[in-house]
């Protein structure tokens, strides 16, 4: 019995300990953070380069045909930056992780997207973009200023719309 007492006081101390630091993000990258550089090849005629829209807002969105939601939240943003008279000054670069180029192009024509820079990551969950920006956690997207540093993260159509009406 005076054992059942130390084994019980081991694992809730082990049990307690296991939850410090659960707190902190670690969801991918964070507002204030810059966002990793990265060149892909591009299927079409788009700058590949991340870096090459410095000096210009970019809504940069991840996503995978095989991934309902965030194919739906990369058509649905694309949409919205077609639509508004404040979206003039904001790019879009649209990066899927479909192993296939084929289905990537097949997605981007079947949903619409137009006006953005599509590219295609084909080693898909295996590739080094995929890691640096934790897309282990779930697809996302970002808003990145002028300068890189991420403002926003994870819009939805109605938060994209308001935050380029603040910034016009």
């Amino acid at each position: 019995m005076r054992y059942a007492k130390w084994i019980f006081l081991v694992v809730l101390l082990t049990v307690l300990t296991s939850f410090m630091g659960k707190d902190k993000a670690t969801q991918g990258l964070n507002v204030g953070n810059i966002a990793p550089d990265f060149n892909l090849t591009s299927v079409g005629t788009e700058e590949g380069k991340l870096s090459s829209y410095k000096g210009k807002y970019v809504l940069l969105s991840f996503w995978a045909s095989y991934d309902a939601p965030s194919r739906l939240m990369n058509a649905t943003l694309n949409h919205t930056l077609q639509t508004s008279s404040a979206a003039t000054d904001v790019a879009m670069v649209s990066v899927s992780f479909d192993k296939y180029a084929s289905v990537f192009q097949e997605t981007v024509r079947r949903d619409k997207i137009k006006g953005a820079a599509c590219l295609v990551d084909t080693e898909g969950e295996a590739s080094s973009l995929f890691r640096t920006y934790h897309l282990n956690r779930g697809f996302a997207n970002y808003l990145l200023d002028d300068n890189g540093v991420i403002v926003a993260k994870n819009l939805n159509a109605d938060q994209l719309a308001n935050l380029l009406n603040s910034l016009s």
